[in-house]
């Protein structure tokens, strides 16, 4: 070397290369390659080093280091252990040793495989490089076998637990709670509860300096590395978000959440949840069942933060009785509390799909509350009574709304099968000369464009149909919920998704000369629905309510 350009000597190590023993760790790299630079008078040597990183992927920290040394003329030669070191991918590694070290006249050396370039082209180091791959094929089909027994046997596959967690020092696949960090996660379910967005629960953590999970995790030594974020106690949406949704909370394991397409591509895809391995009472729960449930069922009514720092409590459960969409409450500056009201929001958009089923939302508060309080003296005064109406009514209710369901169900599946067979007849049409190829185009996108959507649909009306055989036998659930209140002054969102399943807002009728309008109160789990009448021109609720 009379360029006095650096001799790279490059060492490697993963995990799947630890198994191997002394033999691939990075130490002994380092003793060979050294031996063999001093042995053939190659000077001004420098280490460049990838302690971790599988061989597969070449987006290693080292690597890449010396590709840009490579790039800017300052690498002379690479020296290498063997031709895995450098990667075990054939192609790229092929790549590199073919095509990339020659194009930047870099001399490239393996030692123990024999390969030199300034000897010319090696035969063997294609098919080595080959077995160098398929050896970790294998590895990662080994690793694949003993991660799917561990979490087939119910214990977490995680590397680290969730925020709230730690490691038992007894067992490392043991989760304890940490409750430093489990009062922080129940706070953030209790202001979901309390009806508090993701990006609102976020702002007041940051405000009060609450440290983030990996910040925390980093502070207790449940991480290694180097810190990755701007500011330690900047919560985020997502990370809020992420909490709400995790199972583990209410003590149970959720294992294959995740997978990656190939041992190539390290990529982690998220699995579909109804592929989910789940195992229940694994450890214990930081949140109760009922509190996850009831969280979960207000985040199915995602809505964008609102300017205003008041929680609507109607929000995601006021539906119109026409077109079935939800209704949107329309509050500003210039309207007082007694002209807040709620809207149809297909109407709001276009005032010729619906109709305006306008209502007052100090009026809806005012009809909830008295129906809630009347639900709870029933209850208090006599709970067997109360239990065997529930039954008839959720019976009624579950039969209604399903019958409902199953009638549309299959009508859709009806029409699929009749695409499925008009999708032929126009293929074959098509093939014997019947039908010209512009016109085949047009229909086939039609039909297909129009069983797409009744695809969609019939997933839709399937997961309503098993919502409601799940919430058919919950009167229990509802009752230890009812108990837990006395007397109900006001409507806040947590009594409103404990409670309340949904509300139906109908047109105001106006042909008895006066204006009459229908509400729908649907209690949770089926367990009552009340139909009650407001009238008069203020929409003041009448003493006497008419109760269904």
């Amino acid at each position: 070397m009379t360029n006095n350009k650096i001799t790279a000597l490059y060492c490697r190590l993963s995990q799947d290369d630890m198994l191997a023993g002394e033999s691939n760790s990075i130490t002994n790299q380092k003793d060979i390659l050294s031996k063999y630079a001093r042995e053939n008078g190659f000077t001004n040597t420098a280490f460049y080093a990838d302690d971790g990183y599988s061989g597969t992927n070449f987006d290693r920290p080292d690597f890449q280091r010396m590709k840009a040394d490579i790039e800017e003329g300052k690498i002379g030669m690479v020296i290498v252990k063997d031709l895995s070191r450098l990667g075990r991918e054939y192609l790229q590694t092929g790549y590199y040793t073919e095509i990339y070290f020659p194009q930047h006249d870099v001399r490239f050396i393996a030692i123990h495989d024999n390969v030199d370039t300034s000897l010319g082209d090696n035969d063997f180091a294609p098919f080595k490089n080959i077995i160098n791959e398929f050896y970790a094929k294998d590895t990662s089909r080994k690793i694949k076998a003993v991660f799917k027994a561990k979490g087939l046997s119910g214990k977490p596959l995680s590397t680290h637990p969730p925020y709230g967690y730690k490691k038992s020092e007894a067992d490392k696949n043991v989760w304890e709670v940490d409750e430093e960090a489990a009062k922080v996660v129940r706070r953030i379910f209790q202001l979901c509860i309390d009806g508090y967005g993701p990006t609102q629960i976020a702002k007041i953590l940051t405000a009060d300096k609450i440290l983030i999970p990996v910040a925390y995790g980093l502070e207790k030594g449940y991480y290694n590395g180097a810190p990755s974020f701007k500011s330690p106690t900047r919560w985020g949406g997502q990370t809020v978000a992420k909490i709400l949704e995790q199972v583990e909370y209410v003590g149970h394991t959720a294992n294959f959440k995740t997978y990656r397409k190939s041992y190539k591509c390290k990529k982690q895809l998220d699995r579909p949840k109804d592929e989910w391995m789940i195992f229940e009472n694994t450890h214990e729960p930081i949140i109760s069942q009922q509190d996850f449930d009831l969280v979960r069922k207000m985040r199915e009514n995602v809505r964008r933060p609102q300017k205003c720092e008041e929680v609507n409590p109607f929000s995601g459960m006021v539906y119109c009785a026409d077109c079935g969409k939800k209704m949107y409450l329309c509050r500003a500056v210039s309207l007082t509390d007694k002209q807040e009201h709620l809207k149809c929001s297909t109407y709001a958009s276009d005032s010729n799909d619906c109709f305006a089923h306008f209502i007052r939302t100090c009026v809806l508060k005012e009809l909830l509350i008295n129906e809630i309080n009347k639900v709870l003296d029933a209850v208090h005064s006599d709970e067997d009574t109360f239990i065997k109406e529930a039954v008839e009514t959720s019976k009624t209710c579950y039969l209604e709304s399903v019958a409902k369901s199953k009638k549309s169900l299959a009508k859709y599946e009806k029409r699929i099968a009749e695409l499925d067979r008009l999708f032929a007849k126009i293929y074959e049409d098509n093939a014997l000369g019947r039908l010209t190829d512009d016109r085949y185009h047009q229909l086939s996108a039609s039909y297909e464009e129009e069983q797409k959507k009744l695809k969609k649909d019939t997933a839709e009306i399937r997961k309503f149909i098993d919502d409601k055989e799940t919430e058919n036998s919950n009167i229990s659930q509802f009752l230890a919920i009812i108990r837990g209140y006395s007397n109900v002054t006001e409507i806040t969102p947590e009594i409103m998704h404990e409670i309340i399943d949904s509300i139906v807002i109908h047109a105001p009728d106006k042909s008895s000369g006066h204006r009459k309008q229908m509400v729908d109160v649907n209690f949770r789990f089926n367990v009552i629905r009340v139909s009650a009448v407001l009238n008069r021109r203020d929409y003041d609720i009448r003493k006497r309510l008419r109760s269904a």
